[in-house]
């Protein structure tokens, strides 16, 4: 089978892993993580689903494996970039200039808004 290249390789999902907020909501409910397991088939998976890496959210074949896999730099990486806490939705709105919806930015009030003359206050 080729190598995945080009342009559309982003829409590939031969070697998807689960996304950083999502790894955030498995390890804050097990409820969540219990419904990301109930998606997979136990005989379907390596040594059939019995070791998993909740933090980079893989499967291993023995537990010599996911012992190792823990101790190496990859899974590290994965905690350190775990440690910071998802972006919610109202911040990536905020970040994108989307407000409360009235088309008033908060904290100016009209008086000490400044024309283009460099005159402050309202006219008159």
């Amino acid at each position: 089978m080729p190598a995945i290249r080009g342009a559309k390789s982003k829409k590939k999902t031969r070697r998807y892993t689960r996304d950083l907020d999502q790894i955030h909501a498995d390890v804050a409910s097990k409820k969540h993580l219990q419904q990301y397991f109930d998606t997979k088939a136990p005989e379907d998976l390596p040594a059939f689903g019995e070791w998993y890496c909740v933090e980079c959210a893989k499967w291993f074949e023995s537990e010599t494996n996911l012992t190792r896999h823990v101790k190496g730099s990859r899974h590290k990486r994965r905690l350190r970039l775990l440690k910071e806490e998802p972006y919610s939705q109202k911040e990536a709105d905020a970040a994108g200039g989307l407000g409360a919806g009235d088309g008033k930015r908060e904290g100016v009030v009209e008086s000490e808004m400044v024309d283009a003359t460099g005159e402050s206050g309202v006219a008159t």
